[in-house]
């Protein structure tokens, strides 16, 4: 398919992506795979632990990362202008190492906490009416600013966009996303929409389009409801690496489905992510809008298109595969990929963890200690707002159901 021919039927899944999920699973333990609770959990600790990973070699090539580090990174680093890290352009004054999570953690720890208030589905309404006030008047431990402040002095502009539209503009929440730079800036944040639709794809995807339409458009609005989709079907029993791609593929819209497409065939040909790097960044790039030199974006990065997408979400989704769903493997090759490597080790890591991969406890533990945070309590609190909101899905459902057969309506057959 090419970008162009968005209207045509789904092809058949990249090569990665032949073996279709099984219909039917044995009842055991070891074939349904980990429970919801450890599905959660992994997935936001593993994100936040990609996040801090990534954070000190964001903006680098995997060639400048090998020279700065004397090889690849294999855990949690420090700055990378070491002590001079306040005044070290271009990342000053964030202090970006030594186990400190980044906005991507900050933000999506914010939308738990907006689910935690609001106790059932999202949409754009709740980003507005929950959400910014949250980054305007709550000061919080920021890890990179080290002290305390709020969230809205640390958040990138396209964040600020949010406050900038919803509470000083006043737009429709629905519509606030438009004109904001097209980024990955909702992305980094919804795998919590995928984790309360946990194993219902379609409706993760459905739900943050509808959310994130108060702070992303275009390619940045689609790649958040897939990478909600991919997580939710990384929560389904038996789930595997292909299956989130087949997942993904049958939402993805335009550019981002084509761009999917493309780095996973190419992921299907690599068992490692050192020869991954160059072939993955090869395959998204007729996509991405940025250009080859990360800092020095080109002219017409970040705009609205059809036939475009970002560059984070294909990634993240090419190294799951590289590295057959397992967590180290998948974030590392996310964080020595370079460029908005923090971003991409977030999306990989809450996707490896929704599968059941653990996270390993040397890096959770660490990053935990020195962001400050306990990475834990979002996730239960998450899961307890995730059952609760399945509950009262279910009773609707069946409301729905009993009024529909009132009216005539076929009873379907099991």
């Amino acid at each position: 398919m090419t970008p162009e021919n968005h209207k045509s039927p789904p092809k058949a899944p990249p090569k990665a992506s032949l073996k279709a999920p099984p219909e039917a699973l044995p009842d055991t333990p070891a074939a349904l795979g980990a429970p919801l609770e450890d599905r959660i959990t992994a997935a936001l600790v593993g994100a936040a632990v990609g996040d801090a990973l990534g954070g000190p070699v964001e903006g680098y090539s995997p060639d400048q990362i090998l020279q700065r580090h004397g090889g690849r990174v294999h855990g949690i680093v420090g700055p990378w202008n070491g002590d001079a890290w306040r005044t070290a352009r271009p990342i000053a004054p964030y202090h970006k190492g030594d186990g400190h999570v980044t906005d991507d953690t900050l933000m999506t720890h914010a939308l738990v906490r907006v689910y935690a208030a609001v106790r059932d589905h999202l949409d754009a309404y709740a980003l507005a009416d929950h959400l910014v006030p949250d980054l305007m008047t709550n000061p919080r431990w920021i890890p990179e600013l080290e002290a305390e402040a709020l969230p809205l002095h640390r958040v990138f502009l396209a964040e600020k966009w949010l406050v900038a539209r919803l509470h000083y503009g006043h737009v429709d929440p629905r519509e606030a996303g438009s004109g904001n730079i097209v980024n990955c800036g909702a992305a980094m944040y919804t795998a919590p929409v995928g984790l309360v639709n946990a194993a219902n794809p379609a409706a993760a995807y459905a739900e943050a389009i509808d959310l994130t339409g108060a702070h992303q458009s275009s390619y940045g609005r689609e790649a958040a409801g897939v990478l909600a989709a991919a997580v939710a079907a990384a929560c389904a029993p038996g789930a595997t690496p292909d299956s989130v791609v087949t997942a993904c593929l049958a939402l993805a819209k335009d550019g981002t489905r084509t761009a999917i497409e493309k780095v996973c065939e190419t992921a299907a040909r690599h068992t490692d992510f050192e020869s991954a790097l160059i072939p993955l960044r090869e395959a998204v790039a007729p996509y991405d809008t940025v250009g080859p030199d990360y800092r020095q974006p080109s002219p017409a990065a970040r705009r609205p298109s059809r036939v475009h997408a970002i560059e984070e979400l294909p990634v993240a989704l090419g190294m799951l595969l590289v590295a057959g769903g397992d967590y180290r493997h998948a974030v590392l090759g996310a964080v020595n990929y370079g460029r908005d490597c923090d971003s991409i080790a977030t999306m990989a890591g809450a996707m490896a963890g929704a599968l059941g991969s653990p996270v390993p406890d040397e890096w959770s533990k660490r990053v935990a200690e020195a962001s400050r945070l306990d990475l834990w309590a979002p996730a239960r609190t998450l899961t307890e707002v995730t059952r609760e909101v399945f509950a009262r899905d279910v009773r609707a459902r069946r409301a729905h159901e009993a009024a529909f057969l009132t009216l005539g309506g076929q009873e379907c057959s099991a």
